[in-house]
């Protein structure tokens, strides 16, 4: 239990996870805490840059409770970054204007020894959960998030984002031993910034591997479902009854051994899966997550409306959390979200 836990109430998002079915389903979107608001734009212009909002706690937790104000979801997402994590572990972290995230030294051959770990630095995000939970409604869910160890590794390695995450692939069939090694560090850390997340008032955590899918049958296997195997465990043996959300994005038909062999207790799947076909492919009662895309949600109209109701009846039979298969994008018209939230609790 977190040391932090919030009052007992009626959590809809909370229920689902725990495998209740709900009717209608609770809502929350992925980056609904972010640049597609008026209000998070005129803070960032006022604050400064990316990262110095994630480690500014006011800030942090502002730009989390945004959303909540606006449009009600039914669970807030902790506005953080997956790239913490090697922060913490030493390395530099910038981000370039229009380019994204950078980091320093890269790991090309997987090695952490000439790192220094930056202690306390984490710390402003656990101090950011405890002022959003203060603030939040009673029935909603307070969500953390990691990234997931493959998908962090890849950027450790190149130093920033690729397009097929080919540095890290190299380095892992070139030398597999330091690759595990590399993992196990992030697997290890990961845990420790979960708990401290748990601890501070977090409900259930979601890990992001946005680049499982570039990953063949065997080395799947190997760097995304034993790492996120491993932290399901270490977490579920720590602080018990918090639930874990997977999402392994592009994983197309690998999607049930991923949820039965890293035992997640709710898997998110992504706008290129078919509902019907995962609602058939999956464990039966297996909490759902998702999965309109993103670009219907921009579109808005008729490709909106379909999309949601093909998403509730594939999933009208089994515990499912609504939400998009990715990030919702910056250009998305407010109107859009509020139309959404209509049609899904109608």
């Amino acid at each position: 239990m977190a040391l932090s836990a919030r009052p007992p109430a009626e959590r809809p998002l909370l229920a689902v996870l725990r495998g209740e079915r709900r009717d209608p389903p609770p809502v929350w979107l992925m980056r609904q805490a972010g640049r597609y608001l008026p209000e998070d734009r005129a803070l960032r212009a006022e604050k400064g840059g990316f990262l110095e909002l994630c480690y500014d706690p006011a800030s942090a937790a502002e730009i989390t409770l945004q959303p909540i104000r606006r449009y009600g979801f039914d669970g807030a997402i902790l506005f953080s970054d997956i790239l913490v994590v090697p922060h913490a572990l030493g390395q530099r972290l910038w981000f370039e204007t229009g380019e994204g995230p950078r980091l320093a030294p890269a790991l090309a051959d997987g090695a952490l020894d000439g790192l220094t770990a930056a202690s306390g630095l984490l710390d402003p995000i656990y101090e950011t959960v405890r002022r959003v939970t203060a603030a939040l409604p009673p029935e909603t869910t307070m969500l953390g998030f990691a990234g997931a160890p493959w998908t962090v590794a890849t950027y450790m390695v190149a130093g920033q984002g690729t397009k097929d995450q080919a540095p890290a692939r190299r380095l892992a069939y070139r030398d597999p031993a330091a690759f595990q090694r590399l993992l196990d560090t992030i697997v290890d850390t990961t845990v420790t910034y979960l708990v401290g997340q748990i601890d501070a008032g977090v409900e259930a955590v979601q890990l992001f591997d946005s680049w499982a899918g570039s990953l063949a049958p065997d080395e799947f296997r190997r760097w995304v479902i034993a790492p996120n195997r491993a932290i399901v465990e270490q977490l579920r043996a720590a602080r018990p009854g918090t639930p874990v959300i997977g999402f392994p994005k592009g994983i197309g038909e690998k999607l049930p051994d991923y949820a039965r062999e890293t035992a997640v207790d709710a898997i998110g799947i992504d706008e290129t899966i078919d509902p019907a076909w995962a609602d058939a492919a999956l464990p039966a009662g297996l909490p759902v997550q998702g999965n309109l895309d993103p670009l219907a949600l921009v579109a808005g109209g008729q490709a909106l409306d379909a999309g949601i109701d093909r998403i509730r009846a594939a999933f009208a039979r089994r515990p499912h959390v609504f939400n998009l298969g990715h990030g919702i994008l910056p250009d998305t018209p407010l109107v859009h979200v509020e139309r959404l939230l209509a049609r899904v609790r109608a």
